[in-house]
């Protein structure tokens, strides 16, 4: 059976799953293998459920007419993504970058669906797995698409670039994430230019923060739409950008009062205003939009516990984002400040100094308490007053058990291995 015939067959299904918990009725199923389990072996099981076909890629586990036998299960789940996305013909915007992808993602979806009958990304599923079953959702009445693409190693975007087919794309930043699987930040540089690349030899275009050299410098190679602040060569001119804690943007003689907190979250508030204004969405519609989205997800979220005014962004870190937050956390005007900062994973041989370099741009911060969890911190011991270590997350917990927080402004921080929302619970 060919791709055209499958893909003939998935159109008369509801849904494309992979996972027989979450099997619909009438849903494709495709057996992905797992690093700890053969998914062929739950195919009876999606039928039982309700799935209408399953894809299968060994022949021990054929049932009968509603089983498709190919060679390669993933690789037929990423070529059918690939002939719908073709079949469809929509206009796609694909975005990648070190932090702040998912925001972004939901951001410019708000403001698209003002006006568009637009689908994006669910969650994170930007990877080879779920940059497929994203595009796998469209359907014939979807008239944007975007889909985040995220790696943790070279030639990765360029591949879902290949799935995804981008008309437009937008790159957030280029920060110190990953770099055990890049090789170090210029690694990082060259990998998300992958998008960069696609779009510069396929006649595509880019939107371009103008605030960012390295986007500027490859723009040139480009179709590119820029935004930035005071920019008289930006289409998207920015007046003002303020953030105590929530960020305020001001831009066409409108001011956008979000609920998004730190400056570091204003670049991507503008790419969505941004995209927003090259697919024609009205500005007041645009306002309405950004000033509506409240973010969740452990993602920039603030939240209040007894006296206690906490920042949770204990969704993902790594060195950039930690430092930004950091920096915006030490600019508000709150008393009795706290830093509750989690390891930060993935970052191979530098592992070691990016922790101490964090550990050291807070030294002679007297105005706060920090405490720092996690091996890769605790190896940077400093014996300061305002400093307190902890192994794990369990050894912190114990402290907490046996003391009272209140009144106080605190950042909590980490990776998401770290799973740092779990302080809430002795806050």
């Amino acid at each position: 059976m060919d791709i055209s015939q499958i893909h003939s067959l998935f159109l008369k299904c509801n849904a494309v799953s992979i996972d027989t918990r979450k099997i619909e009725s009438n849903s494709l199923f495709v057996a992905v293998k797992g690093e700890n389990f053969d998914a062929n072996t739950f195919a009876n099981e999606a039928l039982e459920k309700g799935a209408s076909y399953v894809i299968i890629d060994n022949e021990d586990y054929v049932i009968d007419q509603r089983t498709i036998l190919v060679k390669n299960s993933l690789a037929t789940l990423q070529e059918l993504a690939k002939f719908h996305r073709q079949y469809l013909k929509l206009p796609i915007i694909a975005l990648t970058g070190s932090n702040g992808k998912t925001t972004t993602k939901e951001l410019i979806n708000v403001v698209l669906s003002k006006k568009y009958n637009t689908k994006a990304t669910v969650g994170n599923l930007n990877n080879h797995i779920g940059v497929p079953l994203t595009l796998l959702s469209f359907n014939s009445n979807t008239e944007i698409g975007i889909v985040e693409m995220g790696a943790n190693h070279k030639k990765e975007i360029e591949f879902l670039c290949e799935l995804a087919i981008p008309d437009f794309g937008y790159i957030t930043n280029f920060g110190k994430a990953h770099l055990e699987g890049f090789g170090g930040v210029e690694g990082v540089i060259q990998a998300k230019s992958e998008m960069y690349n696609y779009l510069s030899e396929n006649k595509k275009l880019a939107f371009i923060n103008l605030e960012d050299p390295i986007q500027v410098e490859k723009s040139k190679k480009m179709n590119s739409y820029f935004f930035g602040l005071n920019k008289e060569e930006a289409d998207v001119n920015i007046i003002s950008v303020t953030a105590n804690p929530f960020v305020e943007i001001s831009f066409s003689n409108l001011l956008i009062k979000t609920h998004l907190i730190g400056l570091y979250n204003a670049n991507n508030i503008n790419a969505a205003l941004t995209i927003g204004k090259y697919f024609g969405v009205d500005d007041l519609a645009i306002k309405e939009a950004l000033e509506s989205y409240i973010p969740e997800n452990n993602r920039s979220q603030l939240l209040s516990k007894g006296t206690n005014q906490i920042i949770l962004d204990a969704y993902n870190a790594n060195p950039s984002s930690m430092a930004v937050a950091i920096e915006n956390f030490l600019q508000l005007d709150n008393s009795n400040k706290i830093m509750i900062l989690g390891d930060m994973f993935e970052l191979g041989e530098e592992s070691l100094q990016e922790h101490k370099a964090i550990v050291n741009s807070l030294l002679n911060k007297n105005e706060v308490v920090c405490y720092f969890i996690g091996k890769g911190f605790y190896l940077n011991q400093i014996d300061t007053n305002n400093f307190h270590f902890y192994e794990s997350f369990e050894s912190y917990s114990d402290y907490l058990k046996n003391i009272k927080i209140e009144n106080s402004s605190i950042l909590i921080k980490g990776s998401r291995g770290m799973a740092l929302e779990r302080i809430l619970d002795f806050l």
